[in-house]
């Protein structure tokens, strides 16, 4: 990203504002006003983009206040303040926070406080990063487009009629509309990448295991994942150390030491590296659109000294069908403890008898929307007597044949590379009766989440049909994110300079409210009524 000294500092990176801050060029409370200003000016009223459901303001100042006065002061204590300090972040509303809402895009949290904060959640606290406040997402992290919020729609800033990609169509729209330079998002099977493809920024899965689930509220345990959302690759790289490493309090979370990501970002050289074209991730079904800028995309890597390679991954056809059982069936039993007795919405049934399981069922009617209710039902039939080994062991069968798929086509190749998304964003309201056609959104995302290996999506260019945003997936063995953030930050640089800038330089500017003044978030809203 090129910068000069009228660039607004929302249009800035998060490696350039913390190189600003660092040297005292401007204040960590100049650079979150700033931010809170533009989410005023955009996201709010008929044709905001929604990105917000909570507005944290006032915490968020509080913080780089201090970040400033700790600069200020000098000694010890400044030079110890963590690269990022001061650079403001957004946080999906599926991550559990102290001191604000946290929904899940759901009725049946609204209003819900969480009593203590996700492990990234206190790792955002250390590094003294901002917290904006909490973006909107489909309900429980269930949808392909952001439309399934209990709250309404976030737009996708290249065009307010389309989605932003789901379920972390919040995140991914903050960042494309400079409401915040840095996001956190989940990804279960495409859910930080594809809303990546379709605004225009960079969204990474890590590893599964690389950063810890705690706190995050589980859809299924076996395949969500937290990971960082920016506009640049060593954005996102910069945000994997702060929220990455062990954790004790997630079983699932991997001992290994966390590799220098930034470093890898910044190494700047592919020559030699093998990146293997997955047969199967391109092609037919996919937009021509797409397929033009992906094809440019291998030319300049090969350009650049990589050597191309095709791999076949023959069972990644079976993974969309086979995530559509797994999913659901450990979605229906992570979503079972919200019952209307413990916390969260409680509807009593309007005649007696009153009891449990009666409430339950009130609760649940009234508290979820239809594509929860969805796949609940899909998941618990799938796991029910007399269908569980036909449907749901079938399912994980089908997942050790996409491992073992992974396996061989790194064998032949360093890194894997695919468009993140088949087409780019729809119209919103194109598919919301068709889920059918809405989960296949995610056929080139899943297989990673499956195999618990990290993926990475960024901006690859416009489609020559609608000049929306494309984008390119890379995928790297387990425990090698490093290799994700070495070819990105590379293909990155040359995309770049064959477009003349970043990507997001060539979006349509959103048209600021008349009125500017602190936005009326969709859950603020709710709460006022």
């Amino acid at each position: 990203m090129t910068e000069n000294n009228s660039t607004p500092l929302i249009r800035l990176s998060a490696a350039q504002l913390a190189a600003k801050l660092a040297a005292r060029e401007v204040t960590a409370v100049e650079v979150v006003q700033a931010h809170l200003d533009r989410i005023a000016a955009v996201d709010g009223g008929e044709r905001g983009v929604h990105a917000f459901l909570h507005v944290n303001a006032e915490e968020a100042l509080a913080v780089a206040a201090e970040v400033d006065a700790i600069r200020a002061a000098g000694g010890a204590a400044a030079e110890e303040l963590h690269e990022l300090a001061g650079v403001p972040i957004a946080v999906k509303d599926l991550i559990v926070t102290i001191g604000q809402p946290t929904t899940a895009g759901s009725k049946i949290l609204e209003g819900w406080h969480s009593p203590y904060d996700a492990t990234v959640v206190q790792k955002l606290r250390a590094a003294k990063m901002p917290i904006l406040g909490k973006t909107n997402l489909d309900e429980f992290a269930m949808g392909s487009s952001t439309e399934h919020s209990a709250f309404g729609p976030t737009r996708n800033p290249w065009d307010l009629d389309r989605i932003p990609g789901g379920s972390g169509g919040g995140s991914a729209a903050a960042v494309a509309a400079f409401e915040a330079p840095l996001a956190l998002g989940t990804d279960t099977g495409g859910s930080i990448r594809q809303p990546g493809a379709v605004t225009g920024t960079v969204g990474v899965k890590p590893t599964y295991g690389g950063v810890s689930r705690y706190g995050a509220i589980a859809m299924a345990s076996s395949l969500d994942q937290i990971g960082p959302v920016s506009r640049t690759v060593l954005d996102s790289a910069l945000l994997h150390q702060v929220i990455g490493g062990h954790d004790p309090h997630d079983s699932t979370s991997l001992p290994d030491p966390l590799a220098d990501l930034a470093a890898a970002a910044r190494l700047g050289n592919v020559d030699g590296m093998k990146i293997g074209i997955i047969k199967e991730l391109h092609g037919e079904g996919y937009q021509a659109g797409v397929e033009n800028r992906f094809n440019e995309s291998l030319e300049l890597l090969r350009q650049a000294g990589a050597e191309i390679v095709e791999v076949s991954c023959p069972n990644f056809k079976y993974a969309l069908g086979a995530y559509y059982l797994i999913m659901p069936s450990e979605a229906s039993s992570n979503l079972a403890k919200f019952d209307g007795v413990r916390y969260g919405l409680r509807v009593l049934p309007e005649e007696p008898p009153l009891t449990i399981e009666r409430v339950m069922g009130a609760t649940r009617a009234a508290g979820f929307g239809d594509e929860v209710k969805r796949r609940v039902i899909l998941g618990t039939y799938a796991l029910s007597a007399g269908y569980y080994d036909a449907y749901y062991g079938s399912a994980q069968k089908v997942r050790t044949l996409i491992q073992r798929d992974f396996d061989a086509a790194f064998a032949k190749a360093d890194v894997l590379i695919s468009p993140t998304a088949p087409t780019t964003a729809f119209k919103l309201g194109e598919k919301l009766d068709d889920p059918l056609a809405m989960y296949l959104n995610d056929v080139a995302t899943i297989p990673a989440n499956m195999a618990g290996v990290p993926g990475l999506s960024l901006p690859g260019g416009l489609a020559d049909e609608d000049g929306l945003p494309v984008g390119i997936q890379l995928l790297a063995p387990a425990r090698e994110d490093a290799r994700l953030y070495r070819v990105g930050a590379v293909l990155e640089s040359l995309l770049e300079e064959k477009w003349g800038g970043p990507l997001l330089d060539s979006a349509p500017e959103l048209t600021p409210s008349p009125v500017v003044e602190p936005v009326e978030t969709l859950v603020d809203a709710q709460e006022a009524k």
